[in-house]
């Protein structure tokens, strides 16, 4: 039986793999838990339609995770879509920029992300912020990395004079340890949620249902996502 922390959290939920991921874990670990979701002007706007679907499903799946899981908040920062030009904010190609990135990476996104998190967990009384950042099986975002979120953390303390902790349980596993640890929290139930109910792929494609479910099948986040699953079953 898993001891729960005497800590709040607040979990920045997208309604992809990863942040579901995350939640399950949450409502594992803490008595209650709270969700925040950012409308960015993101071109797969489809994750954010799925979201309330999931959350429901999650609520249904344990009635433990029903009884923690509290409030969800939306928050939007579509302003970051006005002041980036991204392939996640725009209909252009995916394809690699001269400073090494893909243009996929929106600058400053996860900065700012955390930063209203922290000031929505501030006056909700939370004292944890979780969040899915990975640096093991990622596409190179510097917004991702464990020092960044460490570095963060600290500034984040520092202006707002709190105690704040951020966790990142996916930080140092890939995509295959990620369907690992959904299993793990959730079963066979939680792992069939994500690949059927959750959204990851970047140009927004919610046809076709794949073994690791929906998606174009061909941009980084479907490829991460499918050869992560492909490596899970094979175990």
């Amino acid at each position: 039986m898993t001891i729960l922390s005497t800590d709040t959290a607040l979990v920045l939920f997208s309604g992809g793999q990863d942040s579901t991921t995350c939640l399950a874990w949450a409502l594992q670990h803490y008595a209650r838990v709270e969700t925040i979701g950012f409308d960015y002007g993101q071109r797969h706007a489809i994750e954010l339609a799925v979201r309330p679907g999931v959350l429901a499903k999650l609520r249904a799946l344990n009635p433990d995770w029903d009884t923690r899981l509290g409030e969800d908040h939306m928050i939007d920062l579509s302003l970051i879509s006005k002041i980036s030009d991204t392939a996640l904010t725009s209909n252009v190609a995916i394809e690699m920029q001269e400073n090494g990135l893909p243009n996929t990476f929106v600058p400053g996104r996860n900065l700012m992300f955390m930063t209203v998190a922290a000031t929505v967990a501030y006056r909700r009384g939370l004292n944890v912020l979780v969040g899915g950042m990975c640096e093991t099986d990622f596409s190179g975002y510097p917004d991702c990395r464990d020092d960044t979120m460490k570095a963060l953390q600290v500034a984040l303390n520092l202006g707002m004079a709190t105690r704040l902790k951020v966790e990142t349980p996916l930080m140092w596993i890939d995509k295959a340890q990620t369907w690992e640890l959904a299993e793990q929290e959730g079963g066979a139930a939680l792992v069939d949620l994500i690949r059927f109910d959750t959204h990851t792929c970047y140009l927004g494609e919610r046809g076709e249902a794949h073994a690791w479910g929906h998606g174009c099948g061909t941009c980084p986040a479907c490829a991460l996502r499918a050869r992560g699953y492909a490596q899970y079953v094979a175990r």
